[in-house]
C-alpha cells in the first residue's frame, strides 16, 4: 500500500481541513486525530501532532494534483513564514533537474530569495517546476529571473560526458549531487557573504552535502527536507534547473539528430536506434551511462 507522510504547518492544516469538508470526504473518528477522511482508494489522517498520513492506491495522484498545488502551493503565493508566523530570513534555495532522466544532463541551480524579491516571484507565478507542465512557461519564468535578478541565480549544467566522468570518479550519484549543491551554494555565498541559511531537498544522507561544503558553505545553516520545493526559494531554483535541462536537451537532440525523450521509460527504442546508427559511444555523449538501460540497450544491439 502506498503511504505518504508530511509534517503540516498550521496554515496548511487549515487548508487541508477545509478541503476535506468542502470536497465531501467521508469523515471518520480516529484516535489523536484532528480530522480523518476517506474516498475511494484514499485514506487521510491529520494527527494532533501536525503529521499527515495518506494511504491507498490513489495516494500518488492525490499528492500531485491536490496536495501539492492546492494545500502547499498557497505557501508560495504569500511572503514565506515559519510555523510561528515570523517572516523567514533571506536564504538560498537549491534544486536539481535531470537526475532521473536517462538522456540529458544533470542541472543544479540555486536562487537567493530576499524579501524585496518575493513580489517578483509571486508576479511570475513561481512554483515547483513539476507543477508547471509547459516547458515554454518554465523557460519564460527562468529567463525573467535571470533578467531581473541575475546575481541571485546560479546554474551548473553537467552535460553527459562530464556527468559520466564525474560519477565514475566520485562513485555515487549522491556524492555528485552533493558536490553540485555545494558548488552552487559557494558561488552564491561569494556574491552574498552575509547569507546565513540555505534550503535543499533531502536527496541523500545529510552528511554528504555537509562534507562537500566549502569554506563559506560550512558557516551557514543548511536545511534539508522532503518537499523543499514548497519554499519559494527552492521553487525558483527548481525552475532555473528545469529550464537549463530543457535547453541542454535541445542541444543534445541536435547532436543526436533526433528528438531525445525525457524520463527513464520508453527511451530504449530511441537509444537502440542511435547505437545502431552511430555506435555505442554516442551514449556517453547524450545519456547517463550508469543507468541499467545502457546495458539493456547494448545487449539488444548485440554489444557487450
Amino acid at each position: 500500500m502506498t503511504t505518504f507522510t508530511q509534517k503540516m504547518s498550521a496554515g496548511a492544516q487549515d487548508r487541508l481541513i477545509r478541503h476535506l469538508r468542502e470536497d465531501h470526504y467521508e469523515l471518520r473518528d480516529v484516535a489523536h486525530a484532528v480530522i480523518a477522511g476517506k474516498k475511494e482508494g484514499l485514506n487521510l489522517v491529520l494527527y494532533e501532532s501536525g503529521k499527515l498520513v495518506v494511504q491507498g492506491k490513489n495516494t500518488a495522484e492525490w499528492v500531485e494534483f491536490i496536495f501539492e498545488p492546492f494545500i502547499l502551493e498557497a505557501l508560495l503565493n504569500a511572503p514565506a513564514q515559519s510555523d510561528d508566523g515570523k517572516t523567514l530570513p533571506p536564504r538560498i534555495g537549491i534544486d536539481e533537474s535531470g537526475k532521473g532522466d536517462f538522456f540529458g544532463p544533470l542541472v543544479v541551480a540555486g536562487f537567493l530569495l530576499t524579501p524585496d524579491i518575493e513580489p517578483l516571484l509571486r508576479d511570475l507565478g513561481v512554483k515547483d517546476s513539476k507543477q508547471i507542465k509547459n516547458d515554454v512557461q518554465i523557460q519564460k519564468i527562468a529567463h525573467a529571473l535571470h533578467a531581473r535578478a541575475p546575481r541571485q541565480c546560479k546554474v551548473i549544467t553537467l552535460m553527459p560526458e562530464t556527468y559520466n566522468r564525474l560519477v565514475k570518479r566520485m562513485g555515487t550519484v549522491n556524492r555528485l549531487l552533493a558536490w553540485g549543491h555545494a558548488s552552487v551554494l559557494e558561488e552564491l555565498l561569494t556574491r552574498f557573504p552575509d547569507i546565513t541559511q540555505a534550503v535543499a531537498d533531502q536527496f541523500g544522507p545529510e552528511h554528504q552535502i555537509k562534507n562537500a561544503l566549502k569554506t563559506r558553505g560550512k558557516k551557514i545553516e543548511l536545511i534539508q527536507r522532503h518537499k523543499a520545493e514548497s519554499d519559494p526559494a527552492v521553487a525558483a531554483a527548481s525552475i532555473l534547473a528545469r529550464s537549463g535541462f530543457v535547453d541542454a536537451m535541445k542541444t543534445l537532440s541536435d547532436l543526436a539528430g533526433a528528438p531525445l525523450p525525457k524520463g527513464a521509460t520508453h527511451v530504449r527504442p530511441t537509444a537502440e536506434t542511435l547505437v545502431k546508427q552511430k555506435g555505442p559511444d554516442i551514449l556517453e555523449q547524450i545519456a547517463k551511462t550508469h543507468f541499467r538501460t545502457t546495458r539493456q540497450v547494448l545487449e539488444a544491439c548485440g554489444l557487450s
